[in-house]
C-alpha cells in the first residue's frame, strides 16, 4: 500500500513507523501538519491508500477523515483521551500502559479502535519511555492495524466513552522542595524530562528543570544546591537529594525556544562555590547515585556505559568519555562493550551547547575534534574486540561512532540515521573510512544522500550492523552482557583480535587515518567558519524548534518498500464501512 504519515514533527516514533512500514513492503511518504499548509491539499496530492498520524498535536480536518481512513496513534490504552497521556501515567504511578490506534473522527481520540497493544511503565523519563516501551507497543499496534486495513474485511471496534484528561500544566508539575519526598520529586522531573521541563526557581531566577536521578548519600536543607557532577547539579529534598542534569531558560513572550543545557553551563556565573562530586570510576549498582559514564567488568568483558541527555555529546562529554575509554582499555579484558544503555546511543555533537556558546563556530570546531578523538581511539584499539551496543537510536556522528567498533549490536527497536546533510554538514568521525568498508561506496552514498531513517533490521540487511537483539528496552543490557561473555570465550576470538590488528596496519599503510580526518575536517571547517553557510541557520532552527515553511522534499517523496505488489482496489472507510473508491494500482502490500 501507499501510506501517508501525517505528523507535527518527524520525531522518533514517526521515524520508526516510516522505517518499519518500508520494511513491510509499503511505500511511505510524510507530510508535516504545518500552519500555512492545508492538510487536505497535501493529502490530495499524495492520494494515499491509508493515512497514519504517529504524532499529531492538531486535529485532522473533517474533509480529510471523511474521505479516507485516517488512523491516529494515541499513547494511551483504550478509553484514555487527552494530550498528556504519558504525563498522567507517570504522575499516577501506572505500572501498565498501552497504545491505541484509532480512527479519526470529530471528537479527539474517540474514534473506533483498529488495534491496541500493552506495555510496562518502568521508572524512567517520559522521553525514554516514549522511545522504548511506548514505541514498541505503537509499532505492534500500527502493523496490526495496517494488516487489518489491507485485508478489506476488518471492522474497527467502537471505543467506550472513557475519560478525557486535561493537558497537564505547570501547576500540576510543581515541586514543593520543603515537603516533597525524593520519589515525588523524581516523578515530577521524569514526567517532563524532555518537554516541557518543570518550571521552578533556582538561585533567584526562573528555570525549567529537565531530568532527575536519585542521590542516596548527599544531604542538605531542602531545595539547597549541594554539589556538581559532570555538568549536573545536586539538589536536596526532604529525605535525600536528586541530580538534575539540564536546565532551560524560560522562553520570552514571542521569542524562540531556548535550548536545554547542562545545568552548570546554564547557571554559569550564578552558581555559588560547590564541590565537584565525581562519580565512582567503577559502577556499583548497589549505590543509588547518578553517573552519565560508568564502567564495570564481568570476567574478560568490560562494559563502558554512557547516557547523555538527548544523545547529544558536547566537547566536555566527548573528552570525559575518551578518558573513561582509555582507562577501560588499560584493563585486562578481551572484549569491551561501548554503550549498552536502553535509550539513545549518541546523536553526535551537541548543537544546543554550540548555539549557546559565545563563539558557535569555535565551539563547533572543538566539539567535532573531541568526538573525532574518541572515534580515533576506538578505531585504533587493536588488543581487544570492541562492541558498540545500541539499545536506542543513533544519528549522524553518533551512528558513525558506533561504526568504529568491530561489531555493532542494535536492539530491534533502534532507529539509525547515518547521515549529516540535513544539518548542512558533510560530516566527520572518520565516516569516509568506516561507512564504505561496511556497505560499499554506492550504498554509503545513498544513505548519506537520502537522509532517511533505517530500522535495525534494514541496517542488518545492508551490513551496517552485525546483530539485532530482539528484546524489551529494559533487558537489552542483560542480553548484551550474555552475548559479550559468549564472544569473549569463543576459540576464534584471539585470532580475530590478531587479524584486526593486521588489517588496521594494512589500512594505515594504504591510507592513514589522519588523511581521512584531514579531508573531512577541511570541509567541516569551511561550514563552521562561513557565517553564511547553511549549517548555522539549520542549527539555529533546530535548537529553537522553528517551524519549517514546508515539508522537506526528502520526506514528502514517496519511498518504496522492500517489496512491491499492486493493490487492486483502493478502499476508503468511514466509521468502519468499506467503500470502493475506484481501482488504482499502487506499490505496497
Amino acid at each position: 500500500m501507499h501510506v501517508l504519515l501525517v505528523a507535527s514533527a518527524f520525531n522518533s516514533l514517526t521515524q520508526r513507523v516510516h522505517a518499519e512500514l518500508r520494511d513491510h513492503g509499503h511505500s511511505v511518504a510524510v507530510e508535516l501538519a504545518l500552519p500555512h499548509t492545508p492538510l487536505a491539499d497535501a493529502v490530495a496530492r499524495h492520494q494515499p491508500d491509508l493515512v497514519i498520524a504517529p504524532m499529531l498535536r492538531t486535529a485532522i480536518p473533517e474533509e480529510v477523515w471523511a474521505a479516507r481512513t485516517c488512523l491516529i496513534v494515541h499513547p494511551g490504552p483504550v478509553g484514555d483521551r487527552g494530550p498528556s497521556s504519558l504525563d498522567w501515567a507517570i504522575r499516577d504511578q501506572a505500572t501498565r500502559w498501552g497504545v491505541t490506534v484509532l480512527q479519526a473522527e470529530a471528537d479527539m481520540d474517540a474514534g473506533p479502535v483498529w488495534a491496541t497493544a500493552e506495555c510496562s511503565v518502568p521508572p524512567v523519563g517520559k522521553s525514554d519511555l516514549y522511545r522504548g516501551e511506548i514505541a514498541d507497543a505503537a509499532l505492534r499496534a500500527v502493523l496490526l492495524a495496517v494488516d487489518r486495513f489491507a485485508s478489506g474485511t476488518y471492522t474497527p471496534v467502537p471505543q467506550p466513552a472513557g475519560t478525557v484528561r486535561p493537558a497537564m500544566r505547570q501547576e500540576n508539575r510543581r515541586i514543593d522542595w520543603e515537603a516533597d519526598s525524593t520519589e515525588r520529586v523524581l516523578r515530577a522531573l521524569r514526567g517532563a524530562d524532555s518537554q516541557p521541563g518543570v518550571r521552578d526557581e533556582l538561585l533567584g531566577s526562573a528555570w525549567h528543570l529537565h531530568g532527575g536521578h536519585p542521590e542516596a548519600r548527599l544531604r542538605g536543607r531542602p531545595g539547597e544546591l549541594l554539589a556538581t557532577r559532570a555538568g549536573a547539579v545536586c539538589r536536596a529534598t526532604v529525605d535525600g537529594a536528586v541530580w538534575i542534569p539540564e536546565l532551560r531558560a524560560p522562553r520570552t513572550p514571542g521569542g524562540p525556544a531556548t535550548p536545554r543545557l547542562p545545568a552548570t553551563t546554564a547557571l554559569a556565573g550564578l552558581l555559588p562555590p560547590l564541590r565537584e562530586h565525581p562519580a565512582p570510576r567503577h559502577t556499583d549498582p548497589r549505590r543509588a547515585t547518578w553517573t552519565d559514564i560508568g564502567y564495570r567488568e564481568e570476567g574478560p568483558v568490560g562494559f563502558l556505559s554512557f547516557s547523555f541527555p538527548g544523545g547529544a555529546m558536547s566537547t566536555a562529554h566527548c573528552r570525559r568519555l575518551l578518558d573513561a575509554y582509555r582507562a577501560a582499555c588499560a584493563r585486562p579484558t578481551s572484549v569491551l562493550v561501548l554503550g549498552g544503555g536502553r535509550d539513545f546511543f549518541s546523536n553526535g555533537i551537541h548543537l544546543g551547547v554550540i548555539e549557546a556558546a559565545a563563539d558557535p563556530a569555535a565551539e563547533s570546531w572543538a566539539n567535532i575534534n573531541a568526538i573525532d578523538d574518541l572515534v580515533e581511539a576506538v578505531l585504533t584499539t587493536t588488543d581487544r574486540l570492541v562492541v558498540a551496543a545500541l539499545g536506542g537510536n543513533a544519528a549522524a556522528g553518533g551512528a558513525m561512532l558506533a561504526l568504529a567498533a568491530d561489531e555493532v549490536w542494535c536492539r530491534s527497536g533502534a532507529v539509525l540515521n547515518p547521515h549529516y546533510r540535513l544539518m548542512g554538514l558533510t560530516g566527520s568521525e572518520y565516516w569516509t573510512y568506516t561507512l564504505p568498508r561496511r556497505v560499499g561506496n554506492g550504498v554509503a552514498e545513498r544513505l548519506t544522500g537520502e537522509a532517511l531513517p533505517l530500522s535495525a533490521e534494514a541496517a542488518l540487511r545492508l551490513g551496517l550492523i552485525d546483530r539485532t537483539v530482539p528484546c524489551a528496552p529494559g533487558t537489552f543490557a542483560g542480553e548484551t552482557a550474555r552475548l559479550a561473555s559468549r564472544l569473549a570465550v569463543l576459540p576464534a576470538t584471539p585470532s580475530r583480535i590478531a587479524a584486526k590488528k593486521a588489517r588496521r596496519e594494512r589500512d594505515e599503510a594504504q591510507r592513514p587515518l589522519a588523511a581521512y580526518r584531514d579531508a573531512e575536517l577541511a570541509l567541516m571547517r569551511e561550514a563552521f567558519d562561513d557565517p553564511a553557510a547553511p549549517y548555522h541557520a539549520l542549527r539555529r532552527a533546530f535548537v529553537r524548534k522553528e517551524t519549517p515553511a514546508a515539508t522537506p522534499p526528502h520526506l514528502a517523496r514517496a519511498v518504496p518498500g522492500r517489496h512491491t505488489a499492486p493493490l487492486p482496489t483502493r478502499q476508503r472507510r468511514v466509521t468502519g464501512t468499506a467503500v470502493h473508491d475506484g481501482a488504482r494500482e499502487a506499490p505496497g502490500c
